[in-house]
């Protein structure tokens, strides 16, 4: 038996979400056929995010144990033939049977897309939140500084969060404007809640809305109460650029 380990990215508009469910098409169904049909076995992928329905991925990861002798690194080649143009696997390689991707150690980077400008712009309308009200983006950087370290994220998170552990560390809260409007907001952390990120770029919306002002960012942590922060922004302004695993010895 081996473990093979893919980087999997995709356009989540048409999916309800990675996590196989009665009521829809899911990431996780469409890897599982493709995987079965291309070697010829029951395959169940173990994916390190559960993303929400239509929450996008440039690097997701997943594993899946096969007795198939297609050396790991081929493996992406073979099943991106078979696969939607809007799901793609990066990369593939065989890791010890040992790895699972979401006990393993790793820093998650996520990207907000927010489109700040007075008219929408087609191109971007599912993969941004749009935004005609001129944010404040001092104000959101100076809002995001309080989130940084470790904290209970209570507040942020999904009143259906089930986990008991709430406490999350930010390694990097930071956000960047263009000249076309578009502000990215970029977070690593070491986890996250659910809906978290959407909750902390709705938060900080408000910031720059000026509904909120930036120091009551550390009564909104210290109430530990999903009705003290701001609103869940849209899924379609998030992206999992990726994740970086400690060291596989």
């Amino acid at each position: 038996m081996r473990r093979i380990k893919l980087v999997v990215s995709y356009d989540g508009t048409a999916y309800c979400g990675w996590q196989l469910q009665p009521n829809g098409v899911t990431i996780e169904e469409v890897l599982n056929k493709a995987l079965s049909s291309l070697l010829k076995e029951d395959i169940q992928v173990i994916g390190a995010s559960r993303t929400d329905s239509g929450v996008h991925a440039m690097g997701n990861v997943a594993v899946f144990d096969t007795e198939s002798r297609i050396p790991g690194d081929k493996i992406c080649f073979a099943l991106n033939q078979r696969l939607p143009d809007d799901v793609r696997i990066q990369a593939s390689e065989e890791v010890p049977l040992t790895f699972h991707p979401r006990k393993a150690n790793c820093v998650k980077t996520y990207e907000y897309k927010i489109l700040n400008r007075k008219i929408d712009m087609p191109l971007q309308r599912l993969y941004s939140h749009f935004c005609y009200f001129n944010l404040d983006l001092e104000k959101m950087q100076k809002a995001a500084s309080y989130l940084i370290g470790e904290h209970d994220f209570k507040s942020f998170c999904n009143v259906r969060t089930q986990v008991k552990d709430t406490v999350r560390t930010i390694y990097e809260l930071r956000l960047i404007r263009q000249g076309d409007g578009m502000i990215t907001i970029c977070i690593r952390g070491n986890g996250f809640l659910y809906n978290m990120v959407r909750i902390i770029a709705g938060t900080l919306i408000s910031v720059g809305m000026g509904q909120i002002p930036p120091e009551k960012i550390t009564e909104i942590l210290e109430a530990k109460d999903r009705a003290a922060a701001g609103p869940t922004a849209p899924a379609k302004g998030l992206t999992l650029v990726g994740m970086e695993y400690e060291e596989m010895i």
